[in-house]
């Protein structure tokens, strides 16, 4: 299909106004559907939806025709939308005696209860491990993980200016419209950047200034407050499927679109990635990925997951629908992936978030971590808060800091871990329960540093009072605890105190 049979977005109100009178919405379909059924769309299974939808009212009748792909009698679709503007802009095609959908229309909640619509391409919804096998090399994806997992990394902050980099069916531009002035989406495809202009207008969103080529090209040197970006991160041998393959030998795009990003953000603006890496011998992950950080930004990477070459290589064959292709092709692709993994030295591939904030500074904070664990999203003011405290951090010394006054951050909990009817706990544990849900083991001293956080006291004089308590030479104390200090702070379990 292109971008000249693409529907129009002409009569997008009145399609919107229709869909949101059947109550055709995320929590309408959840409802409906009832939970199991919900859940099995995820993972690409539609029978459950099927056998929910075999009534007549106008819901069944939009989830079946843009939701499940199934042809409806003339006449349900016309209870059901405002069929002439609907055939007339693209929407839905005549099929004899039927209406069929001519693109994949997808609920989806916005952060605070709005009621949004995102366009895809016929059975690219990104359900399930099928991805979108069988489809053509320019198939624009809709709602997946990797892109709802952006969205809720993303700084929400109010800004003048966001790029969305490769914009896909738009939904990282749509978030951004709720926030930002003026929102810019770019992508090499000129397909996705239609369904885009589609996902705005029919989740009646600000129109968003599209431009079409290939990573920061479009934009020249226009500098945003912020850049997000779900690149086809995909480490392959060639470019087969324009969606999710680079293009660039091994993690090229991935790192040119970090080392490339400062140059393109205000001051105090934010970078946001989703990015796969390789891991080849030889060489530290994380120091080749602080190699990538633009100067003048701080930086923070997250490694969520790592697969060795084998099970990434599988993935993405199934994910293509090359698995159930001709044994002796599966094979040799399969053997393609191996043998461009084997020239690069590479042994595993790491998947993870980069985040970059404009700080200009000349110590910047980097930091990279492996976190498997589970997290709470949304995370954007968790992200921000990140970097707002490595800010803090590297404008005090040791000793401005023992004379600033701290609280414990709010849901951090204690723990003392120790056998039944021991006196003393073994260890005792602070651990967050929103956010990133850190845990952190700390000694008698900062247990008690942590309890006595009220913002009352300034922390050199919480450990003179706790050097008393033990008889230790707080002098030494003093001497020893900022580097303890600086830690439960940087990972957010201690924050300044208010003036």
């Amino acid at each position: 299909m292109s971008t000249t049979s693409l529907p129009l977005p002409d009569h997008s109100p009145r399609l919107r106004e229709a869909l949101l009178a059947a109550a055709f919405t995320a929590d309408g379909l959840l409802e409906l559907l009832g939970a199991p059924a919900y859940a099995a769309l995820a993972r690409s299974e539609t029978v459950p939806a099927l056998r929910a939808t075999r009534g007549t009212g106008a819901l069944e009748t939009l989830t079946r025709l843009f939701l499940l792909q199934c042809a409806v009698p003339h006449e349900r679709a016309r209870a059901a939308l405002p069929l002439e503007e609907c055939l007339a802009d693209g929407w839905v095609v005549r099929d004899g005696d039927e209406v069929r959908a001519a693109v994949d229309i997808r609920p989806y909640g916005g952060p605070e209860g709005q009621d949004w619509f995102i366009v895809s391409d016929l059975g690219c919804a990104v359900g399930g491990a099928g991805g979108a096998s069988g489809q053509g090399e320019g198939v624009v994806l809709g709602v997946g993980g990797a892109s709802t997992t952006l969205a809720g990394i993303t700084v929400r902050t109010p800004v003048a200016s966001a790029l969305d980099l490769g914009t896909g069916s738009g939904i990282q531009a749509l978030h951004a419209a709720q926030h930002a002035t003026r929102v810019t989406a770019t992508d090499l495809n000129p397909r996705a950047l239609h369904f885009t202009r589609l996902t705005l207008a029919l989740s009646g969103a600000r129109e968003a200034d599209l431009r079409e080529g290939s990573l920061f090209e479009p934009v020249g040197s226009d500098r945003y407050d912020l850049i997000v970006s779900n690149p086809p991160f995909v480490i392959s041998p060639g470019a087969r499927l324009t969606y999710r393959d680079g293009g660039m030998g091994g993690d090229d795009l991935c790192r040119s679109l970090v080392s490339q990003a400062g140059d393109r953000l205000n001051d105090g603006g934010y970078a946001q990635f989703l990015a796969n890496w390789q891991h080849v011998e030889g060489e530290d992950w994380q120091e080749r990925l602080r190699s990538w950080v633009p100067r003048g930004c701080d930086a923070w990477i997250v490694q969520r997951e790592v697969q060795d070459v084998t099970q990434y290589a599988e993935l993405w064959l199934r994910d293509s629908g090359d698995h159930r292709a001709d044994p002796a092709q599966y094979a040799a692709r399969y053997d393609a992936w191996l043998d461009e993994f084997e020239a690069r030295k590479t042994k595993a591939i790491g998947f993870g978030w980069i985040t970059l904030r404009k700080s200009g500074s000349e110590r910047p904070s980097i930091l990279t971590q492996e976190w498997p664990h589970p997290v709470e999203q949304p995370l954007g003011d968790s992200v921000r808060a990140h970097f707002d405290r490595q800010e803090y951090l590297r404008a005090r010394d040791d000793a401005a800091l023992l004379a600033d006054h701290f609280v414990l951050a709010a849901e951090v909990m204690q723990e003392q871990v120790g056998l039944p009817g021991a006196e003393d706990p073994e260890h005792v544990v602070l651990r967050q329960n929103r956010g990133m849900r850190r845990a952190t083991k700390v000694d008698t001293v900062g247990a008690g540093f942590a309890g006595a956080c009220d913002g009352s006291l300034s922390a050199g004089q919480i450990l003179d009072a706790i050097a008393q308590l033990l008889g230790e030479d707080p002098v030494r104390l003093r001497d020893r605890t900022p580097q303890a200090l600086r830690l439960l702070v940087e990972e957010g379990f201690l924050e300044p105190a208010a003036d």
